[in-house]
């Protein structure tokens, strides 16, 4: 394709990684409630809580519904620890969730935008996402490389919902066929930009294969319109 005019972004597993978490909730577990957990029962109270989120984070659509879903989800986590943290308090628990989940860009991420930037490409992040993300990206240091955000929580429409893409476009101030889509997910991304008269790009990173037909790339690197570095 031509260079595009904007890219729509996807945010986690796109932009963004989960730092592991198992270690930091250990530490936390230990320091504020005197609970030793092996590494194995903190991993599956956090696949608990993560497996939660999923299920709920576009209820978050404002500040005093993040604070719900925040303190439901120190809930499933608590569900799932041995039972010496069964009565945990959920307060000071959730404060413990929070210190425990960091996200990061990925290695070549702020590099990549900056070079957009540079050439004129409208930046807008799309994502199935509660409001939260306005935070991560700017302690990532992402935001300000940003034309826009569209979170699935905030607008009431999640990928691959072709109301969220429209949203996206409209942001970045371009037509569907002067954009392109990048993101990790066939279903949400992949069919969602097609379906919504965006052309895709897969991000497969670590050496996975995308599915027969479409068009990937294993780093943002590899976008079309960046050219050298």
């Amino acid at each position: 394709m031509n260079a595009p005019k904007a890219y729509l972004l996807d945010a986690l597993g796109t932009l963004l990684e989960l730092e592991p978490p198992v270690e930091p909730l250990r530490r936390e577990l230990r320091e504020r409630f005197g609970l030793e957990l092996t590494a194995a029962e903190a991993g599956a109270a956090i696949k608990a809580e993560i497996a939660w989120y999923r299920a709920h984070h576009d209820e978050a659509s404002d500040r005093v519904r993040l604070t719900t879903l925040r303190r439901d989800s120190a809930l499933a986590l608590r569900a799932a620890l041995p039972p010496a943290g069964a009565e945990l308090p959920v307060e000071p628990l959730t404060d413990a969730l929070l210190a425990s989940i960091r996200f990061r860009p990925y290695p070549e991420v702020p590099e990549v935008l900056e070079r957009a930037r540079a050439r004129g490409i409208r930046l807008v992040v799309v994502s199935n996402w509660d409001v939260s993300l306005h935070d991560a990206l700017e302690e990532t240091g992402l935001a300000p490389l940003l034309d826009g955000v569209v979170t699935s929580a905030e607008l009431g429409s999640a990928k691959p919902d072709g109301a969220i893409f429209a949203r996206g476009l409209a942001l970045a101030g371009v037509s569907a066929a002067e954009a392109l889509h990048v993101g990790d997910d066939v279903a949400a991304d992949v069919e969602g930009a097609r379906a919504a008269g965006v052309d895709v790009r897969l991000v497969v990173r670590d050496g996975a294969t995308a599915p027969p037909g479409v068009a990937a790339i294993g780093s943002l690197r590899e976008l079309p319109g960046i050219g050298a570095a």
